[in-house]
């Protein structure tokens, strides 16, 4: 297999090990009930872009999230104040994201419910 391939093998484990994490599969689920709704609703192409950037933004900064802390846990197995800041800027990171996709949501989706 090429180191190309291997690549995507790689991510993909990646993917799976961060997806094990409940606050991923909460994301997830909260994806899943976000492209239901968009096709019951029949959002435009564009919305469909904007939903969908949205939530790839809020499930890739998850997974960046969660290898950030398990590497901190790595770091500093014992509690440091200093990385514990670390860890809350990382999901820092990921609720700036959720709360733009729930505007972006919202403005989607409130306009076109009945």
């Amino acid at each position: 297999m090429s180191g190309f391939l291997k690549g995507f093998v790689y991510a993909g484990r990646g993917i799976a090990a961060g997806a094990a994490g409940r606050n991923f599969r909460v994301m997830l689920a909260a994806a899943v009930v976000v492209i239901v709704l968009g096709w019951v609703l029949n959002i435009s192409l564009v919305e469909w872009g904007l939903v969908t950037l949205a939530m790839g933004t809020v499930l890739a900064l998850e997974l960046l999230n969660t290898a950030g802390e398990k590497l901190v846990d790595i770091l500093s197995p014992d509690h440091d104040p200093r990385y514990g800041l670390v860890k809350d800027i990382l999901a820092g990171a990921v609720l700036v994201a959720a709360l733009s996709a729930a505007v972006v949501g919202a403005l989607v989706f409130l306009p076109k419910l009945p």
